[in-house]
């Protein structure tokens, strides 16, 4: 007879202390952002000067959730993690909002995006990945932001962008999950193992990719060794300041 350990499954970011929830935050958002359209006085082909963003990559169950919460107290950023963005994508009513501004708004540039990260021959965007793209992009616009997963370094312009990746050895992340769920070590590693899956089919299918070399970031942080999150956050604050100082003494 086979014992049943646990029926929860771990789903990234929805375990995080204190947060309301990704439903109640996405339509906070699109609201805001809807609130603030209709104040602005800019033509729709107006070019936004993008706020600078902070993208975190992850391997799943590091912890990355956690630094990014601790770090928009520091940087006043409010933070939209995947289910956040996943859930804008998802809602009928929200994607289309945030589709249709795009669209009037960068009229031309989701071909662009998709040919830069699939290739002129053969690009062939689905329509999540539109919805998806379209979501991040309206976020970064309205308001300064601090985006968990679903490789939005990718999308946002890279030099608005300082990208994170947080990594780990798989035991850290085995051991932070089981403690999270309540289960047995290896009933989280099979949790991550299904988990680690899902994200390299998104990554595959939505840009093509099947890793996240180093090249792509501005810093990497090994969780193993920067284990309090608010250590990685005070690195990564840093930076931030720095990169974007730096930069904004540059364009005076």
């Amino acid at each position: 007879m086979t014992t049943k350990v646990s029926s929860s499954r771990y789903l990234p970011g929805a375990h995080a202390r204190s947060r309301h929830p990704a439903e109640q935050r996405a339509h906070q958002y699109v609201v805001e952002w809807e609130q603030k359209k209709t104040q602005t006085t800019e033509s729709p082909n107006t070019t936004a000067i993008l706020s600078p963003t902070i993208c975190f990559s992850r391997k799943i169950g590091v912890g990355a959730l956690e630094i990014a919460e601790i770090l928009s107290q520091k940087t006043d950023q409010r933070v939209a993690d995947r289910l956040i963005i996943e859930k804008i994508a998802a809602d009928a009513d929200l994607s289309q909002k945030t589709v249709t501004y795009f669209d009037e708004r960068h009229p031309g540039k989701m071909n662009e995006l998709g040919a830069l990260l699939f290739g002129e021959k053969s690009f062939i965007m689905s329509d999540f990945s539109r919805k998806l793209f379209s979501a991040v992009i309206t976020l970064a616009e309205s308001e300064s932001t601090i985006f968990v997963g679903r490789g939005t370094h990718l999308i946002l312009p890279r030099d608005r962008v300082l990208a994170v990746r947080c990594i780990s050895a798989k035991e850290f992340r085995i051991k932070r999950v089981a403690d999270i769920l309540g289960v047995s070590a290896s009933a989280a590693k099979k949790e991550l193992e299904e988990a680690d899956k899902e994200q390299r089919r998104f990554f595959k299918k939505t840009f093509n990719k099947k890793d996240a070399p180093p090249e792509e970031f501005d810093l990497i942080i090994n969780c193993d060794f920067l284990h309090q999150p608010e250590w990685a956050a005070d690195v990564i604050h840093q930076a931030f300041i720095s990169k974007f100082r730096a930069q904004d003494e540059t364009e005076v």
